[in-house]
């Protein structure tokens, strides 16, 4: 049954990510961490499907304030497929170098924040525009994608590095490269990627490392509540006072 497995080989991905990658989920989330609790941000960031994990983590019940999310609608995977906003267009954009420079001036970033990119490749123009103007702000570029399967291959910008060779911390999504993971009979593509599951066991895997870490500094967390649990009368209060903090800190970008 090829459902089970697919669900073998995505538990298999997740069973080599806690074998290897918790010593470098550690260390991207101490330095997330430091900037949260400087009152900064860790911003996040992807194209396509990986901005999947970017709006998984925050606004989410149980995700919290101090990550911000940098989605560029038509890089997103919220497309039309064909005609307006397109599968064409979006990969002309993604590819094209300079339009993450564009992205970033609409921001104002602090040498204390911290940039985290999503890419399962790290070959594409946009994202290393923006782990550049980051590393050039003085901001920690953290990125999460399939590194290992990704050496090799070639950078498609011109300043000859991938997005892999500019991060100072790296987490590897232990994905295939060609992220598809399951054989169909009498076709040569394959089905059922794995790379999603895999960013999102990543994104909570590092989220609660942050809460952590930030919980046994004596770090306040603005956590959203679930508002859905009957006879919790302070669930909306809590939810207002985590905006009102996201309010605060976004004023400043």
């Amino acid at each position: 049954m090829l459902a089970l497995e697919w669900l073998n080989n995505a538990r298999n991905v997740m069973a080599h990510i806690e074998e290897s990658q918790l010593e470098n989920i550690k260390k991207a989330a101490t330095i997330m961490a430091d900037s949260i609790e400087k009152g900064r941000w860790v911003h996040t960031f992807g194209c396509g499907h990986a901005t999947i994990p970017v709006e998984e983590m925050y606004p989410r019940i149980g995700g919290f304030v101090g990550f911000h999310p940098i989605a560029e609608l038509p890089l997103t995977f919220f497309t039309r497929i064909t005609g307006e906003m397109g599968i064409h267009q979006f990969l002309f954009l993604e590819r094209a170098e300079g339009y993450g420079n564009a992205i970033m001036k609409s921001y104002n970033f602090s040498t204390d924040d911290t940039m985290w990119i999503f890419s399962h490749t790290g070959i594409n123009n946009v994202n290393i525009d923006v782990a550049l103007k980051a590393k050039e702000i003085g901001m920690k570029v953290i990125v999460f994608g399939s590194a290992a399967e990704s050496v090799g291959k070639k950078t498609r910008h011109s300043c000859g590095k991938t997005l892999f060779e500019l991060a100072d911390v790296i987490v590897d999504s232990c994905a295939p490269l060609v992220d598809a993971s399951v054989e169909v009979k009498n076709h040569g593509d394959k089905v059922g990627p794995v790379s999603t599951v895999a960013f999102i066991t990543l994104v909570w895997m590092t989220v609660t490392t942050v809460a952590e870490i930030l919980a046994e500094r004596g770090v306040k967390l603005y956590i959203h509540p679930s508002h859905n649990v009957p006879g919790d009368t302070t669930a909306h209060d809590r939810l207002d006072s985590c905006i009102d903090e996201y309010k605060k800190r976004i004023a400043g970008i």
